[in-house]
Parts: C-alpha cells; sequence; structure tokens
C-alpha cells in the first residue's frame, strides 16, 4: 500500500510539477503491529508442532524409523 501511494505520488509530481503533501500517509500502511501478531502465530504453531513430534516420539510407532535416521546421519561413509 505503501509503495503504491509512493507511486502514485511521484506520478502526479512528474505530471503536476509540484507534489501535493501526503498528509499523515507516510508511516501509516496498515501494517504497524502486524510483526507481533505475525510472531504470535508462528510461535504458537511452532509449540504445536513440537508437540505433535513429541506425541509421535513418545508413541514408539516411529522409534525404529527415527533411530536408523539418526544412526545413517551420523555414520560415516
Amino acid at each position: 500500500m505503501k509503495k503504491t501511494l509512493s507511486t502514485l505520488h511521484n506520478a502526479w509530481a512528474l505530471a503536476h510539477g509540484v507534489p501535493p503533501a501526503l498528509d499523515g500517509l507516510e508511516g501509516r500502511d496498515g501494517e504497524d503491529g502486524m510483526a507481533t501478531a505475525e510472531y504470535a502465530i508462528g510461535t504458537l504453531a511452532a509449540a504445536a508442532f513440537a508437540g505433535l513430534l513429541l506425541a509421535i516420539m513418545r508413541s514408539g510407532s516411529l522409534t525404529g524409523v527415527l533411530r536408523g535416521v539418526i544412526e545413517s546421519a551420523l555414520s560415516v561413509g
């Protein structure tokens, strides 16, 4: 949104010579505060994924497969 307004502002300046004032538009692109919500959602998703992995590891159904993957990753050659 901010880039769109900036592009329109520059186009107006090219067409009319004097750019109009950007009263209150700079820094107000409507995305203020979104970073915190995105971090919260990302943290929640990571915690849920960790819980899922923990549940799978404790179930014992994939223990052999995971042990094989880890052993093959740690082996040389």
